[in-house]
C-alpha cells in the first residue's frame, strides 16, 4: 500500500497527543473509506481548522478541496479517504488508505463520476494538499478568531473546542506546519508529483526513519489494492520491498502518520481482510468477444509468465537491468532504510522482520488493468496503446488528472484542452518521470496488439 506524505499537523510536540476514541461499527467498505487506522492522535488536523481553511483562503485554493481531487459521497461530511476521530475530547481529521486507493472515472465529459474504492487514485493531488496547508498556516489570516468564526458558519463549536482552539490547537498547528515546511523543503528540488502520484519513500525515510536527506526521487503512481489475495507470499510495493501483507499494511499506516503506539491494528486487519478479496470493476464499455478470445492467446504467450495469476514470475521482482524502466524510485529505497524500518517496532508482538532492499520492480497481476492507467511504476505512460509502442514513440509530455476515459486507447484522456485544464503536465524527460523500458509486446503487429488490448479490458 502506498505511503502518504505526512499531510497533517503534528500535535505531539504540543503535549496534546492522546488515546483516540472508539470507532463506530460500519461495513468493511465504509470502514475502508472513512475509518481510522490510528493517525489522528499523532498527525490529525483539528476538525474545525480542516473545515475552515478553504473558506478562509479561497485565494490559495480556488475551488476548495474538490480542486485537489477530493470526492464526496452524498450525505457525507468528509471526502473519501479521510477519517474523523475524537482525541482528548476534540475531533481530528486524518487521511486513511482510501485517500490514495480510490479510483474515479467518467465515461464521457458530461457523465457522472464513478467511484471505485480500492483502485488507484488518479485525480487526488497530495503534494498540492500539503502545500496548501503549509501556505495557509504561514498566512497572517491564520488566527483562532478567524478560524472559529468560519467554523461557526459551518456548525456549532462547543465552548471546550473554542477554548482549546484559542489556547493550543490553532497556534500549535501553525507552528507545526511551519516546522514541517522546513523539514520538507527537499521536495522543492524534485519534479512535482502531480495528480495520482506520490513520493512513497522519502517523506517516511527522512522523517520517521531518520535517514540522511539525499537527492533521491521516490515518485511513483498510486497502486490498486483489489485482489491482493492473489499475491499472498509474493512481493508487495512497486519494488517488492516486503512479501508479508500484514507488515505492508501496518507499515503503510505508519507511513501515513500513525506511530507504533497509536496504530490501530484491528482497523488495519479489517482493511486488509476487505482488500484481499476485493474484485476489480468490470470494463464499462462493450468488447469484441472474438477479439478477446484471440487476445487471450496472445496474453498467454507474450505476457502470462509475468502477469497471469499463475505465472511463474508473477509477484516476483524483475531486475531493473532487465525491465529497463526508470530506476529513481528503486534507488530511493536503501538497505539502511529497510534495516531502520525493521527496527522501528522492535520488541512489539507485531514487529517488522521482512523489509528489504531489492534490485528491480514487481511483475503484478493485471486485475482491473483497464483502470490502472497511467502505466508503469511512475505513471509515465498514459494509455495501454502507448505502452505497447516502442519507448521512443511514447508521449514525452501528457496531462494527468482528467478522469474521462478513452476506450479507444485504453486509459484516460491525456491531451487536448479539457485534459490540460483539469490536469497537470507530466514531462517524461524529467528525472523520475522516465517512460522507457518495458519493451515487451512493442514489436507485435498492430492487429495482434489490438487483440491483446481487447483481452486486457476484461481482466
Amino acid at each position: 500500500m502506498t505511503r502518504l506524505l505526512l499531510l497533517s499537523a503534528s500535535l505531539v510536540a504540543l503535549g496534546l497527543s492522546g488515546r483516540a476514541g472508539a470507532q463506530p461499527a460500519v461495513s468493511p467498505a465504509d470502514h475502508f473509506k472513512y475509518g481510522s487506522v490510528g493517525i489522528e492522535s499523532e498527525e490529525g488536523l483539528p476538525y474545525w481548522i480542516w473545515q475552515a481553511l478553504p473558506r478562509l483562503f479561497p485565494d490559495l485554493l480556488p475551488g476548495g478541496y474538490a480542486s485537489l481531487g477530493f470526492v464526496w459521497e452524498p450525505g457525507r461530511e468528509l471526502p473519501i479517504g479521510f477519517s474523523k476521530r475524537d482525541v482528548l475530547g476534540s475531533a481530528r481529521v486524518a487521511v486513511n488508505c482510501a485517500f490514495c486507493h480510490t479510483a474515479t472515472y467518467r465515461t464521457a465529459p458530461d457523465a457522472s463520476r464513478v467511484l471505485v474504492p480500492g483502485g488507484a487514485a488518479t485525480i487526488a493531488v497530495p503534494q498540492a494538499y500539503s502545500r496548501f496547508l503549509e501556505a495557509a498556516a504561514a498566512d497572517p489570516r491564520f488566527t483562532a478568531s478567524r478560524i472559529l468564526a468560519a467554523a461557526g458558519e459551518i456548525g456549532s463549536v462547543s465552548w471546550f473546542d473554542a477554548l482549546a482552539y484559542r489556547v493550543a490547537l490553532v497556534p500549535g498547528t501553525r507552528r507545526a506546519l511551519a516546522r514541517r515546511r522546513e523539514e520538507f523543503r527537499w521536495m522543492d528540488t524534485r519534479p512535482d508529483w502531480g495528480p495520482g502520484r506520490i513520493d512513497s519513500i522519502n517523506p517516511f525515510k527522512f522523517r520517521q526513519l531518520r535517514q540522511p536527506v539525499d537527492a533521491s526521487i521516490g515518485t511513483s503512481d498510486m497502486t490498486p489494492l483489489w485482489a491482493l489475495g492473489l499475491r499472498d507470499g509474493r512481493a508487495f510495493h512497486w519494488d517488492g520491498i516486503n512479501p508479508a501483507l500484514r507488515e505492508v499494511l501496518v507499515g503503510s499506516a505508519l507511513g501515513n502518520g500513525a506511530s507504533v503506539k497509536s496504530v490501530d491494528l484491528e482497523s488495519v486487519e479489517t482493511v486488509g481482510g476487505w482488500v484481499r478479496g476485493l474484485p476489480p470493476p468490470p470494463y464499462p464499455f462493450a468488447t469484441d468477444a472474438v477479439l478477446v478470445a484471440r487476445g487471450r492467446e496472445v496474453f498467454t504467450t507474450e505476457c502470462g509468465a509475468c502477469h497471469a495469476t499463475n505465472g511463474a514470475r508473477m509477484g516476483e521482482v524483475i531486475p531493473v537491468a532487465e525491465i529497463g524502466t526508470d530506476r529513481h524510485r528503486l534507488d530511493a529505497w536503501t538497505a539502511a532504510s529497510a534495516a531502520a524500518f525493521n527496527d522501528l517496532a522492535a520488541g512489539r508482538p507485531w514487529q517488522f522482520r521482512s523489509f528489504r532492499k531489492t534490485d528491480g520492480y514487481v511483475a503484478m497481476p493485471l486485475s482491473g488493468a483497464w483502470l490502472n492507467a497511467p502505466y508503469l511504476h511512475n505513471g509515465s505512460v498514459p494509455t495501454m496503446a502507448d505502452l505497447l509502442e516502442p519507448p521512443d514513440l511514447r508521449p514525452a509530455r501528457f496531462f494527468r488528472g482528467y478522469d474521462v476515459y478513452d476506450p479507444a486507447r485504453v486509459g484516460f484522456v491525456s491531451t487536448g484542452p479539457d485534459a490540460e485544464r483539469a490536469g497537470m503536465a507530466i514531462d517524461t524527460r524529467q528525472p523520475g518521470n522516465g517512460n522507457g523500458g518495458h519493451a515487451y509486446g512493442t514489436a507485435l503487429p498492430p492487429d495482434t496488439k489490438a487483440a491483446l488490448i481487447e483481452f486486457l479490458k476484461t481482466q
